[in-house]
Formats: C-alpha cells, structure tokens, sequence
C-alpha cells in the first residue's frame, strides 16, 4: 500500500496565519501539523509516501522532511496548483499509486490513541473496496456523516440538516486501486471540486465499504480553524505532559517500527538539537533498553 497526504489548498479559514505558510506546516503545539498525519501512515506500516501541496509550499516541505530517508522512508512531492478537491489527490498521485492499494490522509488530521498503531495495520491488512474511519461527534451536521444499517455502512450524507447518526467520517480513506478510476470519472461540484463524497459512495453503493467506529478511545482532530488549532495544541500539551511521551514524534514511530536504527536516532537528535525539549525526548527514546511496540 502506498500512501498520500493531501496537504494542498490555500488556508482561507486560517488566514493570515496561512498567508505565507502552508497550513499543514503550522505548529500544533510542538511540532508541525503535518507530522500528525504522516505520524499515522507510518504507523499503519507504510513506507511509499506522496505530499500534495501547493506550488509555493513544495520547498518547505522538502526542506522540513527531505526525501524520507531520515527516517527509513520514501517520501515524494506533487504540485496541486489550486485546490480541486479531496478526490483530486488521487488524480494527482496515480502514477505514484500505480497499480497498488492507497491510503488518503488530509494533512490537517490528527488521530490519537492507545490501540491505534495495531488497528490501522490490522485494516490495512484486511482491506477489500475501502475502509473508513468514523468518529463520534456532538455536532454531525458540520461533517459528511455516515448512515448504518445493522452495523452495515449504507450512505454517506454531506452536512446533513437532520443526520441519521452521530458518526462523521473522518479525513483518513483505505482504498483498493479502482479508487483511481472512481476519482477519474468525478464530476467537478458547483465549487468545481472533486468531492471524495463522490468516490466513497461508488464503494458504498457497491457493497464494498466498511465503516470502522473510533470510539472512545481514539481522539481524532481536524485541525483547520483558528479555534480547532487552538484546541489540538491543548490537547498534545495536555496528553504529553501528563504521560512523558510525545504525539506523531515521527522518528520514535521510525525506531519503532523499525525503519530507523540506533545511529539514525541518533543522527536525528543531532539534527533538532539535543537541548530542546524534542531532542531531550529522543535522548530519552535512544536511552531505552526494551519497548513493546509502537502505541503511538
């Protein structure tokens, strides 16, 4: 399975933070936003990753992650020259995609939680149409919602005025390659987007999506208003302080994935600094004799 972030588009809803810097390149407490993301396909064992981003943003995320082999991974770059929309991510990446499975992320999601590393491999694993993830929330109308039916995913609604359930789909998608086709053959919206909407109910309608409930515990943020960030550094802050372990820390996941051995830690500490607080959490890591697996 191949991976892409789509951290493209302009930002509006953030401006003037998003005035110059992309918004997937913001800080959520620590670090950037983006390592949130990238932190979960990692962590779902994939190593072939694409970035979409706008044409003025490229650089500094080759800048900030080069080309992935700080890390035991491959990481490659695409232009989206405006935003067309989710689905046109997989427009975008079909030749990095090629003939394999594909995992979509927006680059400003954040997924958090104790079992969430084995879950994601166990789905990825598994996988046949496409898998999404849904998250319970107090407000569904503001998200596409996912309708069941005894447990069986049946339609997705788009902001609905009256949800059938609580349940938004979250900004992560596993996909079989069809998807490619299926985001091929979209028609642009009023706004002339590609709305994934659209992909995902061709899966739906074919009987071949599963819904997987997050539930309580997994935290799952979309970190794209002013308020939303706010909220998502508060909650790193909190988590981190209180337990002594970092969040979307993407050289701990490479350590203990396996992707990054002792020297590449180590090459990494030195690149942060081993006086800042990330660098001081990394010595810490490298220090360690035995771990149980990634939990991050």
């Amino acid at each position: 399975m191949r991976g892409i972030i789509l951290a493209g588009g302009t930002g509006t809803r953030l401006r003037p933070l998003t005035q110059v810097l992309s918004k997937s390149l913001l800080p959520v407490f620590d670090k950037p936003l983006i390592y949130y993301p990238l932190s979960v396909l990692m962590l779902s064992g994939i190593k072939d990753i694409l970035v979409i981003s706008m044409p003025g943003h490229l650089d500094q995320y080759r800048t900030l992650l080069g080309d992935g082999s700080q890390l035991g991974i491959n990481l490659t770059y695409a232009e989206q020259d405006k935003a067309r929309g989710v689905a046109d991510a997989l427009i975008q990446g079909r030749e990095f995609v090629g003939d394999e499975q594909v995992a979509l992320i927006l680059g400003d999601n954040i997924f958090h939680g104790h079992d969430l590393a084995p879950l994601l491999r166990e789905q990825v694993a598994k996988l046949e149409g496409a898998t999404f993830f849904g998250y319970p929330v107090a407000d569904p109308h503001r998200y596409g919602v996912a309708v069941l039916d005894n447990g069986r995913l049946v339609d997705i609604e788009e902001k609905p005025e009256h949800p059938k359930s609580n349940l938004a789909v979250t900004g992560l998608y596993l996909y079989d390659n069809e998807a490619l086709d299926y985001a091929a053959a979209v028609t642009p919206s009023g706004r002339g987007e590609l709305e994934i909407s659209d992909v995902n109910r061709r899966f739906v309608e074919d009987g071949r999506a599963r819904l997987i409930d997050l539930g309580r515990g997994t935290m799952w943020l979309d970190a794209g208003t002013h308020e939303s960030l706010m909220e998502a550094s508060n909650y790193v802050r909190v988590v981190q302080q209180r337990q002594g372990t970092q969040i979307a820390c993407i050289e701990e996941v490479a350590y203990r994935m396996g992707t990054l051995d002792r020297a590449g830690l180590q090459a990494a500490i030195e690149r942060v600094g081993a006086a800042s607080d990330y660098g001081r959490y990394l010595r810490q890591v490298l220090g360690e004799r035995e771990f149980a697996g990634s939990r991050r």
